[in-house]
């Protein structure tokens, strides 16, 4: 059979704290039954970009089903760069920022019509201090938010909400960022910048309605204020943003100065607390498989 109708399955086995193995047994009988050639690959946390990457290599797949959450989209998108391979996913993880934002049917079935399907996007990639980010980097309380959870026993949406209130007393609010771009600094105070190159967190909050992923641009927000009504805002993608609330600058690189250290997170992995950030468009794009006509 053709490599073309090849497909490599990647699979976390404990992504979102939960074992696979009826999952994995899902996937095949779906894949048997479409007749599909397959190979599977299970990660391990170590080494998994070059395992794959050689695994690319050697048989030639020209997609990649990923069975997982961001932190295994990223070990795979690492791993297909520079080569002509298209990326799907099947959302395993706690968040699952970057499918919630494809916005990916909940059926296992329709997940895998996607990721043989014809539909696609070509995917901004943005290059965040050397990390790469897909959809949502940030500076400040989330990311403290998200230091915190990794810190602690409790996992999924209770380990985030019980560390809420420890880190909001905690932080150092507000933070104060210098922001160059295009040759023009702006000194702002605020809780959170963010670096989104699509609309929302995994949770649904929708930070950036005017994201596209697909324009060559990237969105820097910078959140001014905790005000609950406007949080609760984020929840619909179609209300008004005050400006009070949050600022907005569409760009292609930015660089920013903190003046105390200031915790940072990308695609939902804490980086570490930083007083510098240097964010950039890559050269290169992400093929990555949709559904079609809802993106």
């Amino acid at each position: 059979m053709e490599s073309k109708n090849k497909l490599l399955l990647v699979i976390n086995p404990i992504s979102g704290g939960s074992e696979k193995e009826q999952l994995i047994k899902e996937i095949t009988e779906i894949l048997e039954d479409r007749n599909v050639v397959f190979e599977t690959y299970e990660t391990t946390g170590k080494f998994d970009d070059l395992q794959i990457r050689k695994l690319l290599d050697d048989r030639n797949f020209k997609n990649v089903l990923v069975a997982g959450g961001d932190g295994t989209i990223q070990v795979v998108a690492r791993a297909i760069q520079n080569r002509d391979v298209a990326i799907s996913l099947i959302p395993a993880g706690s968040a699952n920022g970057l499918a919630s934002n494809l916005m990916l049917p909940y059926s296992l079935e329709e997940q895998i019509e996607i990721a043989l399907g014809e539909s696609y996007l070509m995917m901004d990639k943005i290059s965040i201090n050397d990390h790469l980010c897909l959809h949502i980097a940030d500076l400040g309380i989330n990311a403290a938010l998200i230091k915190n959870y990794e810190n602690s026993e409790i996992r999924g949406k209770l380990g985030y909400a019980l560390q809420t209130i420890p880190t909001l007393l905690k932080a150092d609010l507000p933070y104060s960022f210098s922001l160059h771009i295009d040759k023009k600094t702006t000194v702002i105070e605020g809780v959170m910048v963010a670096i989104a190159n699509a609309k929302q967190f995994g949770t649904g909050a929708v930070i950036n309605p005017e994201g596209k992923m697909d324009d060559g641009l990237f969105e820097v927000l910078i959140f001014k204020k905790l005000d609950i009504l406007d949080i609760l805002k984020t929840l619909d993608e179609n209300s008004y943003r005050n400006p009070e609330f949050v600022e907005c600058f569409s760009v292609k690189k930015v660089s920013i100065e903190c003046q105390s250290n200031v915790s940072l997170q990308v695609d939902g992995e804490f980086i570490g607390d930083v007083k510098h950030v240097s964010a950039e468009l890559m050269p290169t794009k992400l093929k990555v498989m949709i559904p079609k006509k809802k993106y």
